[in-house]
């Protein structure tokens, strides 16, 4: 059995999708399994052994030139590449029409979410079949990727998730002395869903009181000026000297005595590799974009009501590995 899995982007939800690949290997043994991502995420599904092939798609970056003589080369080879392609399965749990789209350049069945379960209602016209499984929102990404395979192919998720990857643990040569390090994620693509900045350094200068070295991700100008305010005055809060790759970043995290992060790719990615996560939610609800995980976790906050200082570091006590 060929299966394609297509779930593009953004990052947190390609990671809440890799639970799929386990489940479907579980019931399928013989299956072969490949997915069609952003190619920013292509290292990162490298890391599991369950995939075949890795098939990168630069549709955001295609999009900053679309009549370039570079992107109409790509998205033509692409295509052929896809049109060549012929699968028993192709399950699109992204659900909106641009995903559904490039699944329909392959040959195969097409399966996803029936018009009210889809993100975009009008991606269901382009599926053989239809999972409903109540409003888009409704439950945890995680969960819902889970439930429409498993319909797909004609089993039932069962059990914690198993997201696959198990990176070498890394301690970043940048971070001080030998201490246990937490590392935080005071970054996200919408201003709605930052953590205040004043909360971030009170959290961080008691958790450098508590001996622990702390070390702050950044992914461009902004994130890393906004990191270099929070780490201001506090000895043994770190500002990463340089842009990490996603690959390199899931060994730190994995590495990590805790993570504490905002709701953001980085903190699914924590989570998925195994490291203890507190999750400040602020603009988003636990309810949609939780922490779906048998790692050692807390989700805290909610969309209009983020948690206070105290909450959070007693979590970060309560979760954090010697």
């Amino acid at each position: 059995m060929r299966v394609l899995l297509v779930k593009i982007s953004s990052m947190g939800d390609v990671i809440h999708n890799l639970p799929v690949v386990n489940d479907i290997l579980r019931a399928h043994p013989a299956a072969r399994i490949d997915w069609i991502v952003e190619e920013a995420y292509a290292g990162l599904l490298g890391l599991h052994p369950g995939l075949g092939q890795v098939i990168p798609i630069a549709l955001r970056r295609w999009r900053k030139a679309p009549l370039s003589a570079t992107t109409r080369a790509e998205a033509s080879a692409l295509w052929r590449r896809l049109r060549a392609s012929e699968y028993d399965l192709v399950i699109d749990s992204q659900g909106n029409v641009k995903s559904a789209l490039v699944a329909r350049a392959v040959r195969g069945e097409h399966v996803g979410y029936a018009r009210e379960s889809a993100r975009e209602p009008m991606a269901a016209l382009f599926y053989d079949r239809r999972f409903a499984n109540g409003p888009y929102f409704s439950q945890p990404a995680t969960r819902r990727y889970r439930a429409l395979a498993g319909w797909a192919l004609g089993y039932t998720p069962e059990g914690a998730p198993g997201y696959g990857l198990a990176p070498r643990p890394l301690r970043p040569d940048w971070l001080p002395g030998d201490a246990p390090f937490v590392i935080a994620l005071t970054a996200t693509a919408r201003d709605e869903k930052l953590w205040p900045e004043a909360r971030w350094h009170e959290l961080l200068a008691r958790q450098v009181a508590a001996d622990r070295c702390v070390g702050l991700a950044w992914g461009n100008a902004a994130e890393r000026e906004r990191a270099t305010r929070i780490a201001a005055g506090i000895d043994g809060a770190v500002v990463a000297p340089r842009a990490l790759g996603l690959v390199e970043w899931a060994g730190v995290l994995a590495g990590a005595s805790c993570v504490v992060g905002v709701d953001t790719g980085l903190s699914f990615l924590a989570a998925a590799v195994g490291a203890p996560v507190v999750a400040i939610y602020v603009a988003t609800s636990p309810t949609h974009v939780g922490i779906v995980a048998d790692t050692p976790h807390r989700c805290l906050g909610d969309e209009g009501r983020p948690p206070a200082v105290d909450e959070v570091l007693g979590a970060v006590q309560e979760l954090a590995r010697a």
